[in-house]
Parts: C-alpha cells; structure tokens; sequence
C-alpha cells in the first residue's frame, strides 16, 4: 500500500477528486494518509477533516525564509512515510533541496499544456497568445519550475467567445480525470524516468494524450 501525502493552499478540488478516487477504489493500492497547507485559512482543510484524513498546516508566514519552511515542511511530512507526495494546487514554489529529496515522488498538475504557459494566469495567458489548444498536464517536481518530466496531459480547445473562467472550468475537469490515472500508474509501479521523459508501461495511447472535448 502506497502512502500518499497531499499538498495544498485554497479549495483544494484535485485534493477532493483524488480522495473520492481513493475511496471508490481508483487508487486500490494508495492512501492518502495525510493532507498539508500552508495557510490556515485553506478551504480544502475542511473538506480533509470531513475525510477524516489528518490536516496539518505549516504556514509560510511563521518562517522567515523559503528554506527554514521547507525544512519545516520536510520534517512535518517524513513523519507519514509518504511514498508519493502530491501537489494539488499548492502555491509555493519548493526550494531545490525539497524537490530533490522528494525526486520521483513529487508529482504536480499545472493548467496548461507544459511547456507552454508555466507559471500564473496560464488562462489569461493562452487566451491572449490566440492558441487553440489549451489543456493540463501532470508531471514530476524538479528545481525547474513547471518543466519537470511529463507523466500525462489533457487537451481542450479554446472555443470563440471563451474568456478565463469558462476556459478555466473545461481545463479543470480534465485535470480532475487525469490527476488520478497519473497516480493509479505510479501506485502500480507502470512510470519509468528517463532523462527528460517518463515511460508508462502498458498504458494506452489514447491515454497519454486526450483527444479535445467540444462540449
């Protein structure tokens, strides 16, 4: 059984979605054992305790630089043993000392399709550049920010008259479908690093790139 800790900093939606995956049985071989934020204030604390799974906050503010809270961090975490740490909209950029020390076990899910648009407003952004395609993508941490190795992606168009939220809302639901099927792959032991590239053994190819939903 993988132990998986979940980070987070507001609402936490791809939190709920890979708790609910867990407990109707997507993740057989996973548990989220428990949920982290760096802000008290966090919705997705809530919805954890009404989980019944532990919540923790190790607040940014109390640290008076980014290494002293990671290394907080680090040290709240490795007391749950995670096998796989997950970050589910969690807004710190981790310092290199913690991705490495998590390296092939930190996973992210940003809302674009990487490398296009890392960092912020990557909707506002991909409005603006007149793309077609937008999407999301699922990938391992590195000190890189936004460019570690590729695990899945989801594709969306961007329709006429689209403007940030509804573009938002159609990459959010495919982010909710790939997030754990990235996960359920590395609880199985299918993902494979090799240089800049992850390899899924046995997965299908419809699955490493989903065709746009025009609805």
């Amino acid at each position: 059984m993988k132990r998986i800790v979940i980070l987070i900093s507001g609402r936490g939606s791809n939190m709920e979605r890979l708790i609910r995956a867990e407990r109707q049985g997507e993740l057989a071989q996973a548990q989220v054992v428990a949920i982290f934020a760096n802000r008290a204030n966090a919705q997705g604390l809530a919805h954890a305790a009404a989980a019944n799974i532990p919540a923790f906050v190790v607040d940014h503010e109390n640290h008076p630089d980014r290494e002293s809270f990671d290394a907080a961090l680090i040290a709240a975490i490795d007391r749950h043993q995670p096998d796989l740490l997950l970050l589910a909209g969690f807004m710190r950029i981790l310092s290199a000392g913690f991705t490495r020390r998590y390296a092939g076990r930190l996973m992210n899910i940003h809302p674009s399709l990487l490398p296009a648009f890392p960092g912020l407003h990557t909707h506002r952004r991909a409005l603006e550049a007149g793309v077609r395609l937008h999407g999301c993508t699922v990938h391992f941490v590195t000190p890189a920010l936004d460019h570690g190795p590729i695990i899945l992606q989801a594709a969306v168009p961007v329709l006429d008259g689209d403007d940030e939220e509804t573009l938002a809302a159609r990459v959010l639901r495919e982010e909710h479908r790939i997030y754990p099927l990235a996960v359920r792959w590395f609880v199985e032991g299918r993902l494979r690093i090799t240089g800049q590239r992850v390899e899924a053994r046995g997965r299908q190819q419809e699955d490493a790139l989903y065709a746009p939903c025009f609805v």
